[in-house]
Order: structure tokens, then sequence, then C-alpha cells
């Protein structure tokens, strides 16, 4: 990525969750790394200096679960519109999952879509490959030319994998090569329901997932770890009942990792409103217990990463009935303000809130990635440019007309949400600047 040489941010409050440090200090930024923190030399003369006065330093977001439409949608030039909102968002590495049209199943689409993706300048995009062709869950894909494509772990995006002989098989192959599995626990025939089951989506008339269709296929996934040796990434969980199967298997010793999604954080069932598609996700939003139990494994650690799942889904997808309209809420714009609101609503320490989507998802992409990660995730001496300025006393209201993405849907319309990204840079660039 093209760089500034050198870049001087003056008087903000830098923040580095994976170490706790939180001081008023400068810091300099010179070919694309940080450069200096605090003791600034005397000769640096920096090309841009940045005044980030009343503002938080941080370093740039790290997004688990990101859509981008590409392949598939290049003529809507959703990619284009998608990473200016990661940028938006101060979100400086993400993930993009494998359910593109067509699917992120063979080398050369994974290339078209990390040449495409760096040609922009901007997020760093870090592919997930399908764990089966098709994701149709009978054949194994190629796992190893895709991640020399550039696949940094494996997974089903939202399909279920039904066939536990094929799920064992994949990781018996990601084991012995050491890659990473990424599963969004959910029983293939129990989660066929639009909404969570309880008495609200039973007054609706809404086919119901129980909090089964996720600890079922739980129990499934870490028999089959503990018979192979996979590390396994949960994506999205969303009952108390799976947070407490996590703590146990985590104690056990099984190598896993998992996140929670921004609308499972905030929102339960109720926010579904009469019959709101804007409420209309994946995995669905449940009752208040639920969503309690889902914060304070956040906050303890049981829970590595807080993500957008960032889906744009177009008007008229969203324009039909509830049960009818496709699942999903835009959310890289909303990610770090509701990171802080959860810090603000519930008491839990700033650095962890901040922590839950930086250093928490870049450890995660780091088991995935291993030396390949680069220094993401953390603001320190010689680590990368990769830096969101944000302003904490600012506040916005979400207004679907004012979102970058293309996906305008999203259950926190007409919210107003505490604080806003005022810089984004990437290896040194100032690739996002607001208004």
């Amino acid at each position: 990525m093209k760089t500034h040489t050198n870049v001087l941010i003056k008087g903000g409050r830098v923040l580095n969750p994976a170490t706790g440090f939180d001081q008023k200090v400068d810091v300099a930024l010179m070919n694309g790394a940080v450069t200096a923190i605090d003791h600034v030399a005397g000769d640096f003369q920096p090309e841009r200096t940045i005044d980030a006065s009343g503002c938080w330093v941080l370093p740039g977001l790290v997004d688990l679960a990101v859509r981008l439409r590409e392949p598939g949608y290049e003529h809507a030039r959703m990619l284009e519109s998608e990473m200016s909102a990661a940028m938006a968002g101060g979100v400086t590495s993400l993930v993009c999952l494998p359910d593109t049209e067509p699917t992120l199943d063979e080398s050369g689409l994974v290339e078209m879509l990390r040449f495409r993706a760096e040609k922009l300048q901007q997020a760093r995009v870090y592919p997930l490959g399908a764990l089966t062709r098709s994701l149709k869950g009978e054949v194994l894909t190629e796992m190893v030319e895709l991640t020399e494509a550039g696949c940094v772990a494996f997974s089903q995006a939202e399909v279920a994998l039904a066939n536990t002989q094929v799920l064992q098989r994949a990781l018996q192959y990601a084991s012995t090569f050491g890659y990473a599995v990424w599963l969004r626990p959910q029983d293939a025939y129990l989660g066929q329901g639009v909404a969570a089951s309880g008495p609200l989506a039973t007054r609706m008339g809404l086919a119901g997932v129980p909090v089964t269709a996720e600890t079922v296929a739980m129990h499934t996934i870490f028999e089959l770890m503990r018979a192979t040796g996979a590390r396994v990434h949960l994506c999205r969980i969303s009952s108390a009942a799976g947070v407490e199967l996590v703590r146990q298997a985590k104690a056990q010793g099984l190598a896993l990792t998992c996140d929670v999604s921004i609308n499972s954080l905030h929102l339960t069932d109720t926010d579904m409103g009469y019959f709101d598609s804007r409420a209309r996700l994946n995995p669905p939003l449940r009752q208040q217990r639920d969503r309690d139990a889902l914060r304070a494994g956040l906050a303890d650690g049981s829970i590595d990463a807080l993500v957008s799942d960032h889906t744009p889904v177009d008007d008229d997808a969203k324009a039909k009935p509830f049960a009818e309209s496709d699942a999903g809420a835009t959310g890289l714009e909303l990610l770090l303000s509701l990171a802080y609101k959860w810090h603000l609503d519930s008491g839990v320490a700033l650095q962890r809130a901040l922590a839950t989507v930086t250093s928490g998802p870049a450890a995660v992409l780091g088991n995935a990635l291993g030396p390949r990660l680069g220094r993401t995730g953390q603001l320190k001496v010689g680590g990368l440019g990769d830096l969101c300025i944000f302003d904490p006393t600012a506040a916005w209201t979400v207004q679907a007309d004012a979102l970058r993405s293309q996906g305008k849907h999203t259950p926190f319309s007409g919210y107003e949400l505490p604080g806003r990204v005022r810089y984004t840079l990437v290896g040194g660039r100032v690739t996002y600047q607001a208004g």
C-alpha cells in the first residue's frame, strides 16, 4: 500500500487495549509503521500533522464477519462502497465470508478479490474459503490451493453442514495442515425458522429457531474437535446456553474461539417490533436473558470478539414480508460506536470494550494466519500504521441515507449513538477523514 512518508498525530489520548496503554501523547508514523509514541525525535519532519485533541487514537478495528458481495456484484461497485463503509467505521482489517456469487471455492476467485481489494488501498481483506464446494456440504474444497491464494480459514458461512461425516473429514483435513475452521453453530434441521423460539414468535406466527439449534450443533462440533484436534472459531453465538458451553469447552482445553454480533449484544426479539424486516437477522435476536449472558461472556473473555456481521441487503429483499425477507443488516459503520455504547451502558472497562474490536479479533485472526498476519490490532512502536482517531464526545443518529454502505437497512436506524470516527489510517495513509 502507498504510504505517507511522515505523519504526526498530536495531542490525542492513545489507547492500546492489548497492553492497557492509556496516555495523552503524540504518535509518529513513517513508511507505514508506528515509529514513535510520545518520544518523537526532534528532527522528525511530518508531511502531515493531525490534531487529535479531545480524541482517542486507537488501533484500527479488526472485523471478523463482513460480506463485501464480491465476487458477484462487480457491476454495482459493491466492493468500493463496502470498503468505503469500513473506512468510515475505522475498520482497517476485515474477514470476508465465502457465501458470494459465485462461492469462494476456487483459488482464482480468491486471487481476484484480493487483487481488487488491494487496488483500492483501503482495508486489509482476509478471505474465508468455502469449506465445501458451492457450500453444498458434500465435497471438500482444495484447502491447500485456497490457502496459497490467500484464504485465512474455511467456513460454511450461514449454510449448516448437515452431514457430520463430511464435517469430521473437514476437521481432520484442516487439523492435518494446521488450518482453522470457522463455523456458525446451527443444526441444519432445527434451525430452519426465522425468529427465536419463544412467546413473541408464537404470537406473531413466525417459525421459531430454538436454542437447541445452536447447542446441539455445538455439542457435535466439540466432540469432533476432541476426535480430530482441529482448531475452530464459532461465529456469532446467540444464546446464554451457548455461552456456557463455550466456557466449559475452553476450560477443557479445546482450541476454541468465538464471536458475537453487535445485533445480539444490544437487541432482543422485542426489537422486531411489528414485523420489522430490518430486525430479520441470522442468528435471530433472542430474549433478554440471552443478551445479558452474551454481554457477560464478552466482558469476561469467554467470547473473544465483537463483530459487525455486516450484510448489505437491498431494498427489494427487505420490502418482502418478514419471514420472506432476506436476513442481514449493515454494520461496519456502527461497530465502534456500538462497542463504546456497550461500555457506557454496562460499565465494562473501556479497554476491554475496545479490545473486543481490536486486539481480540486480531488474536483470532492471528491463530488462523500465524506469522502472515503481521502486527494488526495493536498500536505500538514497530506496529502497522493502521489507526483510527475517534471522538468520544460526538453523537450521531443512524440515518440510512447517510450510510456509505449500499446496505441501508439496520435495526439501529434512528438510534443516537455515541462517538464518531474522525480519521482512519491504513499503512500510515489517511484513507478517511470526516467532513
